[in-house]
């Protein structure tokens, strides 16, 4: 026997073709003398039918909510470059390092050959890694801001607030498959 798993006009992750789709309809299959449909399919306007173990839902991830801590930026001794050789790079001798642990390990590194051949752009990004939890507590900020009042808000900072929650959406939820269906039950011939 088989149960729906996903309801019409549920957004799910459809992951043999690598997309977000919304469910148009739930397909039961139904067999005679069963009080159960005997499989459901769903019609998510992909072109075919898919079944619920093809299918995702978006699960918002429980690591996010709790403190992102003190992201922040050290460098580090870059043993294959003495600095006399890379005299090029912001920090000749040293290469950034995203540190997300407070007890200065775990994070963020480039590669040597990667950071010498655009240490800008890698300099760049370090910046932007350390600066990504208070950003997004900015972004968290503005859409709960905005969400109280969202009659008091101007349109930009709807537009903006929007956005924020699109983006949070981005990083908070992760996928999962559906919670496990109830074991089938056995119906007696007659």
């Amino acid at each position: 026997m088989a149960r729906a798993q996903f309801q019409k006009g549920q957004k799910v992750w459809v992951e043999c073709v690598g997309a977000w789709a919304n469910i148009e309809k739930v397909q039961p299959v139904w067999a005679k003398g069963f009080e159960e449909p005997v499989r459901v399919t769903y019609d998510v306007g992909l072109g075919r039918e898919f079944t619920g173990n093809e299918l995702m839902l978006p699960v918002e991830d429980q690591a996010a909510n709790g403190d992102m801590g003190d992201w922040r930026l050290l460098r580090a001794r870059n043993k294959w470059q003495m600095a006399e050789d890379c005299p090029h790079h912001p920090f000749p001798g040293t290469y950034p390092v995203v540190v997300t642990d407070p007890a200065d390990w775990g994070g963020w590194r480039v590669p040597g050959a990667e950071y010498d051949r655009d240490p800008e752009r890698i300099e760049f990004q370090a910046r932007l890694i350390a600066a990504a939890p208070r950003l997004m507590g900015l972004a968290q900020a503005l859409a709960d801001m905005v969400g109280e009042a969202p009659d008091d808000a101007p349109a930009e900072a709807l537009v903006l607030a929007r956005q924020a929650r699109e983006i949070l959406r981005g990083v908070t939820d992760v996928l999962a498959p559906p919670t496990e269906a109830p074991a089938p039950r056995t119906v007696k011939a007659a």
